[in-house]
C-alpha cells in the first residue's frame, strides 16, 4: 500500500487530459506533496518505478506534466499502443 494509492485511484476515474493544483493533488495524498513536488520539476518524472508517486500516476495510466511556475501539472493519459 502507497500513500499515494488515493492519487491512482482519482486519476483512474478520469478519461482525458486533466490539471490540478499542485495543492488538489496534495490533498489527496495523506500527510501532503514533499516539498521537492513543489520545487523540481523532476520529481514529475514520468517511466520512474522506482518512486512510488510516479508509479502511481503510471499504473492509471497517466504522464504527469508539471507547471511548477504555475503551481499545477497536468495529467495526460498516456497513448494506447497497438499490438
Amino acid at each position: 500500500m502507497s500513500k499515494y494509492d488515493a492519487l491512482r485511484d482519482h486519476l483512474r476515474r478520469r478519461a482525458s487530459e486533466v490539471w490540478y493544483t499542485l495543492d488538489e493533488v496534495s490533498e489527496l495524498v495523506p500527510g501532503g506533496l514533499p516539498p521537492s513536488a513543489y520545487r523540481y520539476e523532476a520529481w514529475w518524472a514520468n517511466g520512474d518505478q522506482t518512486h512510488p508517486h510516479s508509479r502511481a500516476w503510471g499504473a492509471a495510466g497517466f504522464t504527469a506534466h508539471p507547471d511548477l511556475a504555475r503551481r499545477a501539472v497536468r495529467f495526460m493519459p498516456k497513448p494506447r499502443t497497438s499490438r
